[in-house]
């Protein structure tokens, strides 16, 4: 687990800058990243860095930028490859020789062997930058889920890539602007998804795929990102299995996962939320490791987001060495933080408590294993049960739809006193009906609705856009049997990967911390989606099969509660704490100068918000995350902004 960068020079003749410097100061954002070693190598053409966090094989022989054994093959690598041994194993059969114990080394043998098809051959999470010194080609990979991240940009002459923005940004020739369609994106999703990033000149290495820049006869080629392995498709869930024993190889497969996330030569501990994939990822590592696990969680004073109760609950079981911490955190001292540390709007509030749940466990560990991914492998968030609920009256006809709608306002006012709230949740589900499934799925995950955006852009803004950022999500519904399963496999391809991943990738390695996720193990989300939706959400219940496969482990009380999310209490920040601040940033000269929204719309959400009379607190929070943003990235000169907020 690291910071990876570097460069590749496109242009004629030697460069006309010092590329050991420029590697030097790329570095120099990432050291957080990897605190243990560092190193830059580069042969004139292609020049590569890296900060290490040494995790396997701590010994110099495991330093990067990492060469093979000929200096063909030079590598930068973020990551963990867990069956590295067993490619290892393969890789000597074929007379390949080690001079490491790393997994690093096993991917640059891997590459001579078999060429790009390594990248599918790994069973981890991953970032690579590897140059081919002979062929002259700049391969940049990333893992099937997107854990690892990578950025590159084209700038004149250069290639330019990394674990983070910010080291992109070092390099005067990257051009700073925003991309406003990028920032449409985000105010509706909360993230801004793959490729795009809110830099217009930067992109981001979509997950499961890998970019390749190579010579050609007009030059330099930089090829189309080829994407090495898709999700099956919920359209061939017809697993037969009888649930029981579905659950029984669910725990088996699962235990597999989290053996194999346990290696380490450095202490290694979990997150423990309290939630139901947290505490079964603990309880199986108890079950495997030599003595008690380290086990971290992080609480709240408001009750209504505080689990640490249920998180005991686990930790007294299983006698875990637990720590936990209830913070009032001062989110005007925070949020600075965040915002240098994602390099780009994001307006996931759980970053919150990740960063400061990362923060007390790296004191006592080096790894922390995750319960990441279990409601996207098992159907587990509520807004599938809304979904499912959604889609119970898709069974009428279109004209009877239409007929019972508009009858339900002509019913005696007897009924309408009895059953008022019911009939107007029924006419709205009947009327969604003729919606299309990304529209229908949208008011449980967007931030911004399209409606809310005709109400509060400027008319510069809305004169810029066209279409519907929902456009994104349609192609995942389109090959989807159900509303149902078409949210969870969209969620899989945008939400997992451009909004999850980032807040645990960046929120983890701010200190230095290697956070690993066993239920997105990629060997088993091929199995889990091979299992039909009714049997992950038998009888209307959520996770319903992970929850019977988890109960001799865990009590029942802890599985079948509502569930509450990993979240922070923002609404109440932006009626005490961040209230003066939301105020100030959000109508100020400077923000109504962006040209995004008009002054009027946003101080109407922050009255409404501060006053009770609406809840704004996602759109206010991605407003203000949004505005902080342009101040440090964009109106700062870049020196500036590169310098890392105080601790």
């Amino acid at each position: 687990m690291c910071g990876l960068a570097g460069f590749l020079w496109l242009g004629k003749g030697p460069p006309p800058f010092d590329g050991e410097r420029r590697l030097w100061r790329m570095l120099d954002t990432l050291r957080h990243r990897g605190p243990d070693d560092e190193g830059v190598w580069q042969d004139g053409v292609c020049g590569l860095a890296h900060a290490r966090l040494s995790i396997i094989d701590l010994s110099p022989a495991a330093h990067q930028p990492m060469g093979s054994a000929d200096g063909r093959v030079w590598i930068s690598y973020n990551g963990e490859v867990y069956n590295f041994m067993e490619l290892r194993r393969e890789l000597e059969a074929k007379g390949y020789q080690f001079r490491s114990r790393s997994d690093t080394e096993v991917i640059i043998c891997g590459y001579q062997a078999w060429g790009a098809q390594v990248f599918s051959r790994l069973r981890g999470m991953f970032a690579i930058a590897l140059w081919d010194k002979g062929a002259r080609k700049l391969l940049l990979a990333r893992d099937r889920f997107g854990k690892k991240p990578l950025y590159y940009v084209k700038a004149g002459d250069l290639i330019l890539f990394g674990s983070e923005i910010k080291a992109l940004l070092t390099w005067p020739e990257v051009d700073r602007a925003p991309d406003l369609v990028a920032i449409d994106q985000y105010l509706t999703l909360q993230y801004v998804p793959a490729p795009r990033t809110a830099f217009a000149s930067v992109r981001k290495v979509p997950h499961a795929h890998y970019l390749a820049i190579e010579p050609s006869a007009a030059g330099w080629r930089v090829a189309e990102p080829v994407q090495y392995w898709r999700v099956p498709e919920p359209r061939y869930a017809k697993n037969r299995t009888p649930p029981s024993q579905l659950a029984g190889e669910l725990v088996e497969r699962l235990t597999e996962s989290v053996k194999l996330r346990m290696i380490s030569d450095v202490p290694l501990g979990a997150f423990l939320s309290g939630g139901v994939d947290s505490s079964a990822v603990v309880a199986l590592m108890s079950g495997l490791g030599a003595g008690p696990v380290k086990t971290f969680s992080i609480g709240f004073p408001n009750k209504e987001y505080d689990e640490t109760r249920y998180a005991r609950m686990v930790a007294e079981r299983y006698a875990t060495d637990h720590e936990e911490m209830i913070v009032e955190p001062d989110a005007i001292e925070v949020i600075p933080k965040l915002v240098w540390h994602y390099g780009e709007p994001f307006a996931d509030s759980s970053a919150v408590p990740t960063y400061y749940v990362s923060q007390i466990a790296r004191r006592k560990v080096t790894v922390a294993l995750n319960g990441d991914g279990g409601d996207e492998a098992f159907m587990g968030y509520p807004r599938y049960d809304t979904a499912r609920r959604i889609s119970q009256f898709d069974w009428m006809p279109p004209a009877l739809r239409r007929l019972a709608r508009a009858g339900i306002p002509h019913l005696p006012a007897s009924v309408h006193r009895r059953y008022g709230n019911r009939l107007s949740a029924f006419g709205e589900l009947i009327a969604g009906s003729d919606q299309r499934p990304s529209q229908r799925y949208a008011f449980t995950i967007v931030y911004f609705m399209d409606f809310q955006k005709k109400q509060g852009y400027t008319d510069a803004m809305s004169e810029f856009l066209s279409g519907s950022v929902l456009d994104l999500l349609e192609p995942y519904f389109a090959v989807s049997p159900t509303l149902v399963s078409g949210a969870n496999y969209t969620d899989i391809h945008t939400y997992l990967p451009d909004d999850l991943m980032v807040k645990v990738d960046v929120a983890s390695m701010a200190h230095g911390l290697e956070a690993r996720s066993p239920l997105l193990d990629h060997v088993l989300m091929e199995w889990a989606m091979t299992i039909p939706e009714r049997v992950k959400m038998a009888g209307g219940v959520t996770k319903a099969l992970f929850k019977k496969a988890m109960e001799p482990y865990l009590p029942h009380e802890l599985l079948y509660r509502p569930k509450m999310g990993f979240g922070c209490p923002v609404d109440h920040w932006f009626r005490a704490e961040l209230k003066d601040m939301a105020y100030d940033v959000l109508l100020s000269d400077a923000a109504s100068q962006r040209n995004i929204f008009r002054k009027d719309y946003v101080k109407q959400l922050l009255d409404e918000h501060v006053s009770g009379a609406n809840g704004h607190s996602t759109r206010l929070w991605a407003l203000l995350m949004l505005e902080l943003w342009f101040r440090m990235w964009i109106d700062q000169p870049a020196e500036a902004a590169l310098v890392r907020p105080a601790a």
